[in-house]
């Protein structure tokens, strides 16, 4: 299924709820349960893997007969919707706090499904070669205390590179998104005048810079604008045709974004944690060779306890579905699979899910 198809349908969900991949307001969009009627479970939540979650659901549907309805709400509305039990699981691409895990009525496993990587993007005519930032000038570009795009210290990073005497115009979210806590979760690790303040969240008090909504609106600023900097999806840089900054990772290569480096940023954690470990970890600034520093997981939010013996078996069969067969559909949509230690933990991991038989 084509990758452009797909991506206009978690666009056209963001308008109504207010920016895509939102992961911290709350959807005044969210759509009813009665429109999940004929179906044999229903989710809600994280727009940003639609595309992957409409391709795993209609073919699973094909091949098992078990219809899944997913709402593309908005990480914070799936956390809601879950939290108030209309809907069978949720999904979020900002792992659940502990004060959103205490409201829910049972305990809640995350399981990731595919990465991500957020990446800077930037409209800058004349450069032949990606930027190359690291950390350090990525955070104080998006504090204003970088505004020149020939500020030396942009400029020792990237050797013979001409850069202009032009102002860097600094783009952000202005909704509630994930891909802002990822981003901010990155710069405050590696960035302590970041970690103080503004720090990571799902939104921000931006020191300077414009707001855009959702990716697309970031993407769309930045194209139109020379001289502007931003951050959004990996997918989103590719469809916009826009340069994206080569970024130092922990071992002090400049890395590409790319479905490989963002994988290489999560390879050997399976095999490190046991099959009952909370997956609530971030990956930012991962080491590794080839590691893309600014990756992470999205999640699926999965009861502990499922309410029937009969969902319990069609929830629990879809994710050894997914975990086997549906990661191999993630690179032909922009995604980057889980690495296969990870899947054999979180395959262990499924038998920790029970069923209320009493219900």
């Amino acid at each position: 299924m084509n990758r452009r198809i797909l991506l206009a349908i978690p666009l056209a969900a963001a308008v109504a709820c207010g920016g895509d991949r939102k992961a911290g307001a709350d959807s005044s969009a969210a759509q009813s349960p009665s429109t999940t009627s004929g179906a044999d479970l229903t989710g809600a939540g994280a727009t940003f893997p639609y595309p992957i979650y409409s391709k795993w659901f209609a073919d699973y549907a094909s091949s098992t007969g078990v219809k899944i309805n997913y709402q593309s709400i908005g990480s914070g509305g799936g956390i809601r919707q879950l939290t108030e039990g209309t809907v069978d699981f949720g999904a979020s691409d900002a792992p659940m706090t502990d004060a959103e895990l205490a409201k829910a009525k049972g305990p809640i496993l995350h399981f990731p499904t595919v990465l991500g990587a957020v990446v800077v993007i930037y409209n800058l005519s004349g450069l032949t070669a990606p930027l190359r930032l690291n950390g350090d000038a990525i955070a104080q570009i998006f504090a204003g205390k970088i505004t020149k795009w020939n500020d030396s210290r942009i400029a020792t990073l990237n050797p013979g590179v001409k850069l202009p005497t032009r102002d860097i115009l600094v783009v952000h979210r202005s909704d509630g998104s994930g891909t802002t806590y990822i981003f901010s979760d990155y710069l405050s690790a590696v960035n302590s005048a970041w970690a103080a303040a503004p720090g990571k969240g799902k939104e921000l008090s931006w020191p300077v810079g414009i707001g855009a909504k959702g990716n697309e609106g970031v993407a769309g600023q930045i194209k139109q604008t020379e001289g502007a900097m931003g951050y959004t999806e990996l997918a989103y840089a590719k469809q916009n045709h826009l340069a994206a900054a080569a970024i130092a990772n922990q071992a002090g290569e400049y890395v590409e974004p790319s479905i490989e480096s963002a994988t290489a940023a999560a390879a050997g954690i399976g095999a490190k944690l046991p099959p009952n470990t909370d997956f609530r970890i971030s990956i930012v600034n991962a080491p590794g060779k080839g590691s893309y520093p600014i990756s992470s997981f999205t999640w699926l939010l999965i009861p502990k306890t499922i309410p029937s013996a009969k969902k319990h078996k069609q929830l629990t069969d879809f994710l050894r579905w997914y975990l086997t067969k549906g990661e191999a559909s993630a690179s032909s949509l922009d995604y980057a699979p889980l690495p296969e230690p990870l899947i054999a933990t979180l395959t262990a991991r499924i038998d920790s899910i029970s069923a209320d038989t009493a219900k």
